[in-house]
């Protein structure tokens, strides 16, 4: 059963104008460790390097606003950017895996959440289905983490 869908579009110019004048001090109130060094990884590609992380880091913070939306929480506790991590996994697509104390709490309730994300030139764009699996054993794995391998 769905229990909330939520979507986010951002401008990836607004997010190379706050690395610009944030630098990575940004990027660490947004991601996750994983998110970080795959935001690290991009930025050293090279002369479009920047541009790759802004666009990575513009798209897991869409992610992470419209995970939000969908919980129906808005970011506090226990969704925070920080505790929600979207890894892609081999074959490229975007996994949500959380972090802290919004893991227990997606597990509890048995939700899982399914990720989409695209982008077009100057903006990308986060869909986010959560559905509910009627599980409310706090002993169930994290419907929302699984494995990127």
């Amino acid at each position: 059963m769905i229990y909330g869908i939520g979507t986010d579009i951002v401008e990836v110019r607004r997010i190379r104008d706050l690395l610009t004048r944030y630098g990575e001090r940004f990027a660490r109130r947004v991601l996750g460790p994983e998110e970080l060094a795959e935001f690290r990884r991009r930025r050293e590609r090279g002369a479009h390097g920047e541009g790759y992380a802004a666009r990575y880091l513009a798209k897991r913070f869409a992610a992470k606003e419209a995970f939000s939306k969908a919980l129906g929480l808005g970011l506090r506790g226990p969704m925070t950017l920080l505790s929600l991590q979207v890894i892609n996994n081999r074959r490229g697509q975007p996994i949500a895996v959380a972090r802290k104390e919004l893991e227990p709490y997606l597990a509890q309730r048995g939700l899982r959440a399914h990720v989409s994300l695209s982008d077009e030139r100057d903006n990308v764009i986060a869909f986010v289905v959560i559905e509910s699996s009627g599980l409310t054993d706090s002993s169930s794995a994290s419907a929302v983490q699984e494995t990127c391998a």
